[in-house]
Order: structure tokens, then C-alpha cells, then sequence
């Protein structure tokens, strides 16, 4: 169960339509969490800096107010104790006010008067610095304000006027509450929580419903295929929804397209070779039946029957081995008896057994070696490719014609050319000619006993060598047919 459950998950998280409702909704959620923060963020600075101003426009006027009283050498003035008690109390904060000697003159707070106060704040603030410090943990600001009075001095010269300059009598340590401004940070984060809530409730359904429209043209794809699988076999899968799909189908079409030539190849093979086969089965028994039914049989008519018989014999065997190479290609295509062989001795005996078959139509064949050529190939799979060219050459070419066979080589690979000038191949028929079962011109083909798989058998064999086959040719001027295999055969 546990194992089942962790397949439909595993699917699910591999499913296109998940990734993208993930991707969706991650587009919309993260922007919302980074504004969030960065708007509460604002407004904490933003708060924080505007209530550091109002407090020090308020303690420098104080600051002024404890100089015009005197009040750093007498705190008893009731003015200005109750202008202290009155911000301390407004800022819910504490006033320290600390003399030139770092001495606590004054706390709201009563607690550290007469006390020492050293830091470093303190010290900066008597260098006339205005120090601001806010603690987000407890909530406090804290600010360090000098105590300034105007000195005018006179430096003895009658051409200048006195300079009035400032000397730092003490400072003010204030602590002010920030509650205000946390509750108030609280309030705008629940409501843009709960503004963010209905928002990532409608991303769900937008990202949700995205999600199926994208992925709609592929579950389109995906049913016109299962339907090509259970046999509803369509010309094309119209499905254009997008660039990407297009490309599929496309594919996908001409794949369809090839299936289909390699079915109608298929179907047209099996009537074929069924019509190949039966045909001499059919001489042979009208010939065997006549010469039972007769008496006293002629030996010249006997002699002439039985040599009938022995050519629909040779046809049939020619079918069977044809059939015979080319499941044997398929199941041994793995072994390879692999030896050095001389090929020009080898395409010399290919070209002496076809020679015979070549005289009877007058065609004359050719050999043209430039060098010597050792190579490592399998011998009998070679003979059986560069024959089938050849004998090829022989079949599909006009009375009084010829057929050129040459041999050619670098440092890396032989070449085997097969040309003639006969019927030559169709344009539209190059591409389709190594295809099993794939016959050019039909009825000239059953009229020459051929199967269509001859070139398919030759292509497997040169492949087989980790070779190339390409083929030129003109309708009604010849066909050449190139071969390329490396000298060393490579093993993968």
C-alpha cells in the first residue's frame, strides 16, 4: 500500500501540470511574501525615523530651556522639572541629564541621580554628536542629546567681530517607548496577512486552472496517440496549440507516415512473397501432373519438363534465402567473424560468378581497382552486400549495357563503387529504396523474381561494418551505388 502510494506521489510530482501550477503559484506567492516584509519594513524605519525628529525637536528645545534655567548646577527649578515629567510621561520614556563631570543630575525615573555615567554615546554626545540608537528587541529608542551653550569670544582683533561658538555643558540620555509603533506594525501586518490569504486562495485557483489550459494540447497529444494505438488510425494528429506541440505532432506525423508506408510495404510483401512462393509451387505441380498424366512420355519432353521443374526450384530457394539472410542479419547482428581479407580477390570472385548471369542479357561487367586493399570485415556478409549491388546492376539494366565496379582507398577507409546505365531510380523512390519489403517498380520486379529485400540486406551488412552506403541516381541514365568501409574494423 505504502508502495503504491509512493508511485502516485512520485507521478504526480513528475507531472508537467503539477510543476507548472508549482512554478504559478510560487511566481505569485514569493513577490507577495518579499512585499510584505519589505512594506512592514518601511514602515518600521519610516516610523522610527519619524519619531526620532519629533523627539529631538523636543529635547533641544529642552536642551535650551536647562541652560536659560541654569538647571545643570540647580535641578530645583519647578519650570523645568515639569516640563521633564511632562515628555517623560508623553514619550513613555526616562530623562537622564548628566553634567560635565558624567554625573547624574537629574532621572524621571529617581533612581541614578548622583550616579557616573560613562559610554561611549555619552562621550560622543559631548563631542556635540546627536546619538540615536533603537533596540527592536525591547522596544526602545534611545537618544543622546548635548547640552549646547552659545559662548561669544573675542579674539583681540579690532578688524573682527566676536565669534559665537557652542560648548557642550552635559547631555540628555532619553529612552522613548516604541510600543505605538510595534502595535501599529502588528495591525498593518494581520491585515496584510489576511490580504495575502485571500490573494494566495485566488493564485491557487488561477494557478490551477492555468495549469490544466497549458497543459490541455498535450493530453490532446496523448489521446490522439492512444487512439493510433488501439487502432484508430488517422491520415494526421491535428493538434496546433502551441510551437512546441506542433513540433510533436509533426514528428509525430511523419513517424505515422512512415508506419504507414512500412505497413502498406508490409501487407504488400506478404501478398507478395505469398504470390512469389506459390507461383513455382503452382509450375512445378502443373508440370509434375502433366508428365503423370501422360504415357509414354517423350525423354526429350520429360528432360524438358524436369529442367522447368529445376528452374522453379531455384526460384523458390532464391525467395527462401533471401528471406533467410535477412532474419539471420537481424538475429546475428552482434556476431561478427572479423579477418584480414584481401577485397580486391574478393570483389574478383563476386564479379566471376555473376559474369555467367550478366553474358545472357549481353551486359558487360567491369572491375577498376586503384591499389591493393587489405581490410579486417566479415567475408561472407561482404560478399552477400557488394553481390546484391552488383546483381542488382544486372537485373534493372538494359540489353548491351554494362556494369562498373571500382576500388579505391586512404589511410582510414576502401571504397566500393557500383555503377550501371540502366533503368535508373525514381527521385521520390531514394529515400524509401533500403526500406524492407520496398520494391521501385513493381511489376518489372515480378517479372525479375525480386523480393525488395535485397537492398535492405546490403545496408544491414555495410552498417554492420560501421560503414556508409549512398546512392546517385537518374531515371533511364543508371544508378551508382557507393559503399565506405573503414580498413580497421572498430567493435563497439
Amino acid at each position: 500500500m505504502i508502495e503504491k502510494l509512493g508511485i502516485k506521489f512520485g507521478k504526480i510530482f513528475r507531472s508537467l501540470k503539477f510543476r507548472i501550477f508549482c512554478i504559478i503559484l510560487l511566481v505569485g506567492f514569493i513577490p507577495s511574501m518579499i512585499l510584505h516584509y519589505g512594506i512592514l519594513q518601511n514602515y518600521e524605519q519610516r516610523a522610527i525615523s519619524v519619531k526620532t525628529s519629533e523627539v529631538q525637536t523636543q529635547f533641544k528645545i529642552l536642551a535650551n530651556h536647562l541652560i536659560t534655567y541654569n538647571y545643570l548646577t540647580d535641578t530645583t527649578s519647578d519650570v523645568i522639572n515639569a516640563e521633564l515629567e511632562q515628555l517623560s510621561s508623553l514619550y513613555d520614556g526616562r530623562v537622564l541629564i548628566v553634567d560635565q563631570n558624567f554625573n547624574v543630575v537629574k532621572d524621571t525615573y529617581g533612581i541614578s541621580e548622583g550616579k557616573t555615567i560613562i559610554s561611549e554615546e555619552v562621550i560622543r554626545s559631548f563631542q556635540g554628536e546627536n546619538v540615536v540608537n533603537y533596540d527592536d528587541k525591547n522596544l526602545y529608542l534611545e537618544l543622546v542629546t548635548p547640552i549646547e551653550e552659545g559662548v561669544t569670544q573675542d579674539l583681540g582683533l579690532t578688524a573682527q567681530e566676536p565669534v559665537q561658538e557652542s560648548v557642550v555643558r552635559g547631555v540628555m540620555v532619553t529612552s522613548v517607548a516604541t510600543n505605538s509603533i510595534q502595535t501599529n506594525m502588528e495591525l498593518l501586518s494581520d491585515r496584510a496577512s489576511i490580504l495575502q490569504m485571500i490573494m494566495s486562495i485566488v493564485l491557487i485557483g488561477i494557478a490551477w486552472g492555468l495549469s490544466y489550459v497549458l497543459v490541455a494540447p498535450f493530453e490532446k497529444v496523448t489521446a490522439a496517440i492512444s487512439e493510433v494505438k488501439d487502432g484508430f488510425y488517422t491520415e494526421r494528429v491535428p493538434v496546433r496549440d502551441y510551437l512546441e506541440t506542433e513540433h510533436i505532432i509533426e514528428a509525430f506525423n511523419e513517424l505515422l507516415g512512415r508506419m504507414k508506408v512500412l505497413d502498406d510495404s508490409r501487407q504488400e510483401f506478404v501478398s507478395n512473397v505469398s504470390h512469389e512462393l506459390k507461383t513455382p509451387i503452382t509450375s512445378m505441380k502443373v508440370l509434375a501432373d502433366s508428365l503423370i498424366a501422360q504415357e509414354n512420355v517423350p525423354v526429350e519432353l520429360y528432360e524438358e519438363f524436369m529442367t522447368d521443374i529445376a528452374d522453379e526450384i531455384e526460384r523458390e530457394n532464391k525467395i527462401i534465402n533471401d528471406l533467410l539472410s535477412l532474419v539471420k542479419l537481424d538475429k546475428t547482428a552482434g556476431e561478427m567473424n572479423i579477418e584480414s581479407v584481401d577485397i580486391n580477390a574478393l570483389l574478383e570472385r563476386i564479379l566471376k560468378r555473376l559474369r555467367p548471369i550478366a553474358k545472357l542479357r549481353d551486359i558487360d561487367v567491369i572491375f577498376a581497382s586503384t591499389r591493393e586493399v587489405v581490410a579486417e570485415v566479415d567475408e561472407v556478409k561482404l560478399t552477400l552486400a557488394i553481390s546484391n549491388l552488383v546483381e542488382n546492376g544486372i537485373k534493372y539494366n538494359n540489353d548491351h549495357g554494362y556494369v562498373k565496379v571500382s576500388l579505391d582507398a586512404d589511410h582510414q577507409f576502401f571504397i566500393i563503387s557500383v555503377e550501371d546505365n540502366g533503368l535508373g531510380i525514381p527521385q521520390e523512390s531514394i529515400e524509401h529504396i533500403y526500406e524492407r519489403f520496398y520494391r521501385v517498380d513493381k511489376s518489372h520486379s515480378r517479372e525479375i523474381g525480386g523480393t525488395g529485400l535485397g537492398l535492405a540486406i546490403t545496408r544491414s551488412t555495410i552498417l554492420m561494418h560501421r560503414g556508409s552506403i549512398k546512392v546517385e541516381s537518374e531515371e533511364g541514365a543508371g544508378t551508382t551505388f557507393t559503399v565506405k568501409v573503414p580498413l580497421t574494423y572498430i567493435a563497439k
